[in-house]
């Protein structure tokens, strides 16, 4: 899903981080799947941290996203 997330177009990207419940949806399943892809124990705790309050992270990585094109610590 990180490789998927990333492969897409800055637009797409953009639109599914700022639907909230989306957003928080398309988080959980990039972050875990670039921490099953890597392995290290940053992602991991980005991905935990996102699972339970992925909204904040949600803001955060919308401006991350539009100025690097991946995920905070996703980039997978």
């Amino acid at each position: 899903m990180a490789t998927w997330f990333n492969k897409q177009s800055r637009l797409i990207q953009v639109i599914l981080l700022l639907i909230p419940f989306v957003n928080w949806i398309v988080e959980i399943l990039v972050r875990w799947s670039a921490f099953l892809k890597t392995k290290s124990l940053l992602t991991l705790v980005f991905a935990i941290l996102v699972t339970f309050i992925g909204i904040v992270f949600g803001w955060i990585d919308l401006i991350w996203c539009l100025l690097f094109k991946h995920l905070i610590f996703a980039k997978a």
